[in-house]
């Protein structure tokens, strides 16, 4: 199988990986995946057993690119800053200083002091299209909302608010997404752009902190009021890129998933959303759980480990699959069904499970509430566009969400 042919069938498993789930779920052991080259874990116990199997199942390989990066793009990367280690790869006591600040940044408190912001911005983005009776949702709201929330968290000025996302997209497509040459160049240079954007950032708040994630984040990993290394700015760089990128892809992926599901099935799901909002909560965790943003993570085995039967030597390769657990017929009935009346459904691992659960969740929650809330209100007889081919998705295991969502109202 030539290397195209292998990018083609991973973009098919992307787009629904679903039915290899199933399989997995079903059979003895673990499923080997060749065009994953990892062994898939599929069943919500076995997942349950990897994540808190931490010092087993090590997290420094967990987002192992899938693109071989071009020479001309290998000249362009080292401008810039990183990589480095960060709170999604790394382990132990590593993985502890990388957490903390985000623990301290992303309490209840910092959250809800966020959420008037939030909403405003939430609104104004609505205001640009409600009178139209029609908009691209993925575009005109899902792409946009995150971003400014999570660059508010971090302390970006507005203005610099769509550079970084950008930034953050092209990071996501260098390392994942087929380009030719030119375009890996390309988006080598616009990453370069974003962690020379962020550099500035962590040198400002070293000499001016404010009340905002850099500043918490530069007093943490780089202690004290000296003037930051080169070293400490790479390791600062690359952690405040890794926040924004988590801040937004995955909370924007889940808006237009949370939509796509509420209004598919003509609608029935959102017009009992509409005639009982206070199941909006009961809603988010449903969307979450029945198409979870980030569908999987690596992790590489520390030593030789049995698990669900499987003989593994030390430096395996397992896909740890969210997606997967959270249609375990073993945990959920009716599985594979959306049902935003389906009682206990908070249990899943759609945000993780263990030391590396997201500490962005209680904010991604947040963000995915006032939404439904938003939306019930100003457009409360919005549903998909039938003129409109049915919504595809992006071939991601990181973000998964429609490519574009054209709704009418």
């Amino acid at each position: 199988m030539t290397w195209h042919d292998a990018q083609a069938r991973r973009d098919e498993l992307y787009r629904d990986p679903y039915p290899l789930y199933d399989r997995a779920r079903r059979a003895a052991g673990l499923t080997y995946v060749p065009e994953f080259d990892a062994w898939l874990v599929a069943r919500d116990r076995d997942v349950r057993e990897v994540l808190l199997r931490a010092e087993d199942f090590s997290s420094v390989n967990s987002l192992l690119p899938d693109i071989p990066l071009s020479e001309a793009a290998l000249g362009v990367l080292p401008r810039g800053f990183g990589p480095r280690p960060t709170v999604v790869s790394s382990d132990g006591p590593a993985h502890r200083r990388h957490r903390a600040p985000l623990n301290r940044g992303l309490s209840a408190a910092r959250v809800a002091a966020l959420l008037p912001y939030a909403r405003a911005r939430a609104e104004e983005l609505v205001d640009a299209f409600a009178a139209d009776g029609a908009a691209e949702l993925v575009e005109a709201y899902a792409r946009r909302l995150p971003g400014m929330v999570v660059g508010r968290l971090i302390g970006l000025d507005p203005a610099d608010v769509p550079a970084a996302v950008h930034g953050g997209y092209r990071a996501e497509e260098l390392l994942f997404r087929p380009l030719p040459p030119e375009g890996q160049v390309a988006a080598a240079e616009d990453v370069v752009a974003l962690q020379h954007l962020l550099d500035g950032y962590v040198r400002d708040r070293r000499a001016r902190p404010r009340d905002d994630m850099c500043s918490t984040m530069v007093a943490a990993l780089a202690p004290g009021d000296a003037e930051l290394t080169l070293e400490q700015r790479h390791e600062l760089v690359t952690s405040l890129q890794n926040l924004l990128i988590a801040g937004f892809l995955t909370t924007s992926a889940l808006i237009g998933t949370m939509l796509l599901h509420l209004l598919g099935d003509d609608g029935r799901q959102w017009r009992m959303l509409r005639a009982d909002p206070s199941l909006v909560p009961a809603a988010v965790e449903e969307a979450v759980r029945h198409d979870t943003a980030i569908q999987a993570f690596r992790r590489t085995t520390t030593r030789p480990v049995t698990l669900a039967g499987t003989k593994l030597p030390a430096g395996a390769t397992v896909l740890v699959a969210y997606g997967s657990a959270n249609r375990d017929e073993e945990r959920y009935e009716r599985a594979a069904e959306f049902d935003i009346t389906r009682p206990g459904n908070r249990q899943h691992v759609a945000f993780g499970h263990g030391p590396h659960g997201c500490p962005g969740s209680r904010l991604a929650r947040e963000q995915l509430r006032l939404t439904l809330d938003l939306f019930i209100r100003r457009m409360p007889d919005l549903r998909l566009d039938r003129d409109r081919p049915p919504p595809q998705m992006r071939p991601t295991l990181i973000h998964r969400s429609p490519q574009a969502l054209h709704a009418t109202w």
